[in-house]
């Protein structure tokens, strides 16, 4: 009795470990992807713990790196990022992410000796900057997937200024933001990215010594989250009408029934 016994905790063990390594090269796949969906830029981390009885991933040191040519090769550094994510949702093909803490300890932002600024390389930034015409509103071939965020805690500590444009060494501006906010319902990867700059350059001088154009950002911003609700709120009302109509259909079913019990309905005479 023990030997069979103890295949069967063998086998256990193995379909365990199964799962945890399938949820860790998921979720792995997941983050790294979502997170070059949003920059379109390469990133690091250094550990990652996924949760083998919740759909939960911690992640520790993640960097997002600069585009290639920078002096410097770090844009963001993360020391925590937390994410509960729905496991069905993708299965399917879907991102979609229950609960986001995001702690953003640095945000370094350098203008090279050519005047380049390394957040012009971030993909809601070059968004930002299209005309924003009809056709230019079509997603693009290769374009960042839809994602869905319920809810995003959002630290930022530290954002730093590094200009090489005046030669070696930078000239460096450090402004400590302590930016501790919350906000619901991000459908749109570059949506996410774009408001962690924008409200990281928010409580800095960046924008000016840099002529950045905050208020494009924050403009395009507020377009892309309005249509975001728009299409939520007719998603709803669309699932609230199906739900009344099959109400109402099944309401009239019952009905047919119960008057076919007492006329001769569909019978021959």
């Amino acid at each position: 009795m023990k030997r069979p016994l103890t295949a069967a905790i063998g086998i256990a063990l193995v379909v365990i470990i199964g799962i945890a390594l399938a949820k860790n090269a998921i979720a792995r796949g997941a983050i790294s992807g979502g997170v070059t969906a949003m920059t379109g830029l390469g990133l690091h981390i250094d550990a990652m713990d996924v949760g083998l009885l919740r759909s939960a991933i911690g992640i520790r040191g993640l960097e997002v790196h600069n585009p290639k040519g920078f002096p410097e090769p770090v844009m963001v550094s993360m020391p925590e990022l937390y994410v509960d994510y729905d496991l069905g949702a993708f299965v399917r093909g879907q991102v979609h992410l229950e609960e986001v803490r995001l702690n953003l300890e640095e945000l370094v932002v350098i203008r090279d000796a050519q005047g380049r600024l390394n957040l012009d390389a971030l993909r809601a930034i070059s968004e930002s900057k299209r005309p924003q015409e009809p056709a230019a509103r079509e997603p693009a071939k290769g374009a960042a997937p839809d994602i869905r965020v319920d809810a995003l805690e959002l630290k930022i500590g530290t954002v730093i200024f590094r200009d090489y444009s005046k030669g070696s060494p930078p000239k460096v501006q450090e402004f400590t933001v302590n930016i501790n906010e919350r906000h619901e319902g991000i459908t749109n990867p570059t949506v996410l990215a774009g408001l962690i700059v924008s409200r990281a350059l928010m409580k800095t001088t960046i924008a000016k010594l840099t002529d950045f154009d905050l208020d494009a950002l924050q403009g395009q911003l507020d377009e892309q989250m309005a249509r975001a609700l728009a299409t939520a709120g007719v998603s709803r009302a669309t699932e609230a009408g199906q739900a009344v109509l099959g109400a109402a259909g099944e309401q009239f079913k019952g009905a047919t029934d119960s008057l076919r019990k007492v006329l001769p309905l569909g019978k021959d005479p």
